[in-house]
């Protein structure tokens, strides 16, 4: 890469972004060009950084990136600043980066989950060895339903989004081995096939369906994303490309993080409509209609939002201004 001609290309973009950086207060189209600004700096410091670390432009970027993440844009703006440069940006992109491996352990986990209830409906004695006929009679015709109003609706799902948090942080996190991930995700499409096959087995299906569908749509897709990014977290020091294995672990380790709390917000909409739409009194038609058009929605932002971010060179990595402390500099 002609380092100087690609300086010479983008300095008017850096200059300006100071000169906004330096502003106590924005308007709002300034505002919106200080982000789209500071994004573009952002990408323009990764491909310095990995095609020409020339060090006297990778700590003018860093330095600028730093003073205009640091500068109050107006009363207050900051974080809101990042926080949507996060919604907007980081965290689609990542989804976006990473959607083969999820949408491959989605199938994946399906095909455990029908398996299972396959294997099941054929070998019944795998739960009646465990369960007695009074206690299968109960699940099927009283527990599973009860366990969806068992508690208070905002306590429900408060306890919901907890747990599923803790399912996908567990998925994540335990990619660093890869197979503790796969025996996570195993686990939970075993539990799922089996559950599902024994209330349809009892003519409880249209019961079943009709509780799961409407938060288990969006539910589900968080922990398939959650398993999908944790084996790519293994992969990338088994497999580490271009990168050396700490570099590549170091990038997938950032965006796995970028993923994890953006999962949170889609569990927390999660565990809001298991606590009070799956329970409710509404038909079963409007329940799981709700569940379809939260998950379109979500998949609609994942495809349009995050192919445009990685299009723009956005890659679910955090904010390379944030990495000074850790990236590596060539001096």
């Amino acid at each position: 890469m002609d380092l100087d001609a690609y300086v010479g290309a983008r300095s008017h973009e850096w200059a300006r972004l100071h000169d906004l950086s330096r502003r106590r207060t924005l308007t709002g189209a300034e505002a919106d060009e200080f982000l789209d600004l500071y994004q573009r700096a952002s990408t323009h410091l990764s491909v310095v950084r990995s095609a020409s670390p020339d060090p006297s432009v990778v700590r003018y970027l860093s330095g600028l990136l730093s003073r205009a993440r640091l500068t109050t844009v107006g009363p207050g703006t900051t974080l809101p600043l990042l926080l949507l440069q996060f919604v907007t940006r980081t965290f689609p992109a990542a989804l976006y980066r990473l959607r083969w491996w999820w949408i491959g352990m989605a199938i994946g986990s399906l095909a455990v989950a029908f398996g299972a209830g396959l294997w099941t409906m054929y070998h019944p004695e795998v739960y009646t060895s465990v369960l007695s006929p009074a206690e299968i009679n109960a699940y099927v015709n009283t527990d599973f339903q009860n366990y969806y109003s068992e508690y208070a609706h905002h306590e429900f799902a408060t306890l919901v989004w907890v747990n599923n948090a803790w399912v996908s942080a567990q998925a994540i996190a335990f990619g660093v081995t890869g197979l503790l991930t796969l025996w996570v995700m195993y686990e939970n499409a075993l539990n799922l096939g089996v559950a599902g096959e024994l209330m349809i087995s009892h003519g409880r299906g249209d019961l079943f369906f009709g509780l799961i569908l409407p938060h288990g749509l969006l539910e589900l897709t968080a922990v398939f994303i959650a398993g999908g990014v944790g084996l790519r977290l293994f992969m990338s020091w088994i497999s580490p490309g271009a990168r050396t294995r700490l570099q590549s672990f170091a990038h997938e380790g950032r965006t796995a993080v970028a993923v994890a709390l953006g999962l949170i917000g889609v569990l927390l909409v999660s565990g809001v409509i298991e606590g009070f739409v799956t329970p409710s009194s509404l038909p079963t038609w409007a329940r799981i209609g709700i569940g379809v058009v939260v998950e379109g929605l979500f998949l609609t932002y994942v495809f349009r939002v995050g192919g445009r971010a990685v299009a723009l060179g956005a890659t679910g990595d955090v904010d390379l201004a944030d990495q000074e402390s850790t990236a590596p500099v060539s001096q």
